[in-house]
């Protein structure tokens, strides 16, 4: 059963609403009335007014991918912030910064947002720059050393991606992307086919 085109649209913008509003009053950190209705009503302004591109998604959400990724997030992120504040409380330690550029292997915008995003969330890296068009991702390395090196450094990155994948793309976007959803692969190794 399809829906009708106008029944999805309304569909995604009442979620979208609800999205929004939820995200305005986690922003605010209040959790009460005047508040959700300011968020309502922020959503259904720019929900109305701003014409946003619509964002396809071929995939499903595959679950215990999906939680071997926020696990592997979590420990990312501790470990990350760890190593952040022993670069922090090392006075005489200067480290050496670099910017590499890392080449997606998925070519989907939706993929490439949450991989910069994910990236970007992990203490001692940022996105600098997303080039939509090439799939290209320039990430601002705080730490040569901590990161183990450039080739580690952009290895991580696809491993981002490739995690992002399992967990939401696909069958023929990991294939496209050259990206296995195997057993083997759920344990920590990249997963790249060929």
């Amino acid at each position: 059963m399809t829906l009708h085109p106008r029944r999805r649209s309304l569909r995604f913008s009442l979620a979208a609403v609800v999205w929004l509003t939820v995200v305005w009053v986690l922003l605010w950190g209040d959790l009460s009335v005047a508040n959700v209705l300011a968020g309502l009503a922020v959503a259904l302004f720019v929900g109305t007014t701003l014409r946003m591109p619509s964002v396809e998604f071929g995939g499903r959400v595959h679950v215990p991918w999906l939680l071997s990724l926020a696990g592997w997030f979590l420990a990312e992120i501790t470990l990350a912030s760890f190593q952040v504040a022993v670069l922090a409380f090392s006075p005489g330690r200067l480290p050496r910064s670099a910017v590499i550029g890392v080449q997606l292997r998925s070519h989907s915008d939706l993929y490439l947002t949450l991989t910069a995003e994910v990236t970007s969330l992990v203490p001692g890296t940022i996105v600098v720059e997303a080039h939509r068009i090439t799939g290209m991702l320039y990430v601002h390395i705080l730490d040569v050393e901590i990161a183990g090196g450039l080739e580690a450094a952009h290895h991580h990155v696809l491993e981002t991606e490739a995690r992002i994948l399992r967990a939401l793309a696909s069958d023929a976007e990991l294939e496209a992307a050259g990206v296995t959803r195997s057993r083997r692969a759920a344990g920590g190794g990249e997963g790249v086919a060929g």
